[in-house]
């Protein structure tokens, strides 16, 4: 045993790269975010601030069938006004490597505060919403998406 550590042969080495390639391949979908860190996230970027639930709305699947293309519509309440429009709104998802997913930023020359995208998804988690209005006030909403595997519970 000792031989094959100080001399290995091409099959040894062969079998410690695949094993090392495997390794490398599966890691990131192993190391995924947790609520804790949306929450850590929101506190970076609010410091504390209170939230409110409401002026938001999702357009997302309750079951994705396939979690690489997942579309996601968020809608917030607001007149786009100079007294009343959104600033900012941020999309987080807490079982992914990268807690964040999206940021957007709106000007009262927009007509809406809407957006659409696709995200990927790498497992079933929550996709939580943070809408920041002009006059400070903060407002979530959080869902859950099912993310499933060729139409099977995952």
């Amino acid at each position: 045993m000792t031989d094959l550590l100080k001399h290995p042969d091409r099959r040894t080495l062969m079998m410690a790269g695949g094993a090392a390639t495997i390794a490398a391949l599966l890691a990131p979908r192993l190391a995924v975010a947790a609520p804790a860190q949306v929450e850590a996230e929101i506190q970076k970027l609010y410091a504390g601030r209170p939230l409110a639930e409401g002026k938001i709305k999702f357009d997302l699947p309750s079951i994705a069938e396939n979690g690489l293309v997942v579309p996601l519509g968020v809608e917030v309440e607001s007149a786009m006004t100079d007294a009343d429009n959104v600033k900012a709104l941020h999309v987080f998802a807490d079982g992914n490597p990268n807690p964040s997913v999206a940021s957007f930023f709106f000007t009262t020359m927009m007509p809406k505060a809407a957006v659409q995208v696709r995200m990927r998804l790498a497992q079933t988690q929550n996709i939580v919403a943070v809408a920041e209005m002009a006059d400070g006030k903060l407002y979530t909403l959080k869902r859950e998406v099912k993310v499933t595997i060729g139409g099977c519970g995952g």
